[in-house]
C-alpha cells in the first residue's frame, strides 16, 4: 500500500482508476478499507470513470499513530487531504467525506474551496458539524476501558465494538476524538460555496438533521437514506445511486 509523509505524519492511501478524481475520506475508527473498498464504493465509483483515492486518516487504518489529542485537530487532519493531493499533483477534486471524515470535507470546502469541485457530506448532519451532538467524552473513556463488558453508555458501546471490530489502536482513536472536537459555526457553514450534497440514513441518531443543516449551507442538496442508521448507511445503494447522480451533474 503506497504512502507519503505529511510533515513526521505517515499517511497510507490507495490510488486506483482513471478519470476525474475523487477523495474518500473515511469517519472517526474506521479506515479507507472498512468505509470504502469492503462496502464497494471504490470499485463503483471506477466503473463509473473515476479516478479513486482514498487515505487512512492519522491514528488509523495503516497511517501513523499519535497519542496527543493535539496532533488530531479538524484543520490539521484535512491539512492530510491537501498534502495528499499535493503528492499526487492533484489541483482540484470531488471529495466525499464520512461522519469525522464529512467534517474535514465541510472545513475544506470553507477554507480551501478552490481545491474542492463539490464536497459530499455523508453520516454529518447539523448534530455533527455544528451543535457537537457526535461521539464524545464517553466514548473516548470507553475506547480506554480493558473490555467491551466495562463499557454501559449505549453509543460507547457502538463505537468500542466497531472499533474492536476494526483492530484499531483504541487509544490513538481516543486521542483523535479528543482533538476533534473542533465545530463549524452557523455563520461559517452559510459561507460554505462549492456544491455540496448532504447524505444521512433516516435513522442516524449520530449525525443529526441533513435538512436542516441543508437549509444553512446556500444550494446544497439533501439525499435522505432511508432505514439506515449511521453505521449502515456507508454502504447502501441509495447512497451511492444518489452520489452518482450528483457527481454526474458536476461534469
Amino acid at each position: 500500500m503506497p504512502s507519503f509523509h505529511n510533515g513526521a505524519v505517515e499517511i497510507a492511501y490507495l490510488d486506483e482508476g482513471e478519470g476525474d478524481p475523487i477523495i474518500l475520506v473515511h469517519g472517526f475508527a474506521s479506515s479507507k478499507n472498512v468505509n470504502w473498498v469492503y462496502p464497494t464504493w471504490v470499485s463503483e465509483l471506477r466503473k463509473n470513470g473515476r479516478r479513486v483515492i482514498a487515505l487512512d486518516n492519522r491514528g488509523h487504518g495503516e497511517s501513523a499513530k499519535l497519542y496527543e489529542p493535539a496532533q488530531y485537530s479538524i484543520p490539521t487532519m484535512a491539512g492530510d487531504v491537501l498534502a495528499l493531493m499535493d503528492h499526487l499533483a492533484i489541483p482540484q477534486a470531488d471529495i466525499m467525506g464520512y461522519s469525522m471524515g464529512g467534517r474535514m470535507t465541510a472545513w475544506l470546502g470553507l477554507n480551501e474551496p478552490q481545491r474542492l469541485r463539490s464536497a459530499i457530506l455523508g453520516g454529518i448532519g447539523i448534530g455533527g458539524l455544528i451543535e457537537g451532538t457526535g461521539p464524545g467524552e464517553t466514548v473516548a473513556k470507553a475506547l480506554e476501558v480493558p473490555s467491551l463488558d466495562d463499557v454501559t453508555d449505549p453509543v460507547g458501546r457502538t463505537f468500542r465494538a466497531f472499533a474492536d471490530q476494526t483492530r484499531s489502536d483504541r487509544r490513538a482513536l481516543a486521542a483523535c476524538l479528543r482533538g476533534t472536537r473542533d465545530l463549524m459555526t452557523r455563520q461559517e457553514a452559510a459561507r460554505i460555496e462549492v456544491p455540496v450534497l448532504i447524505a444521512v440514513g433516516s435513522t442516524d441518531d449520530v449525525a443529526g438533521s441533513a435538512s436542516a443543516l441543508g437549509a444553512i449551507i446556500p444550494g446544497s442538496e439533501v439525499l435522505d437514506i432511508p432505514n439506515r442508521d449511521h453505521m449502515r448507511a456507508v454502504g447502501d445503494k441509495v447512497y451511492k445511486t444518489g452520489v452518482l447522480d450528483f457527481l454526474s451533474r458536476r461534469a
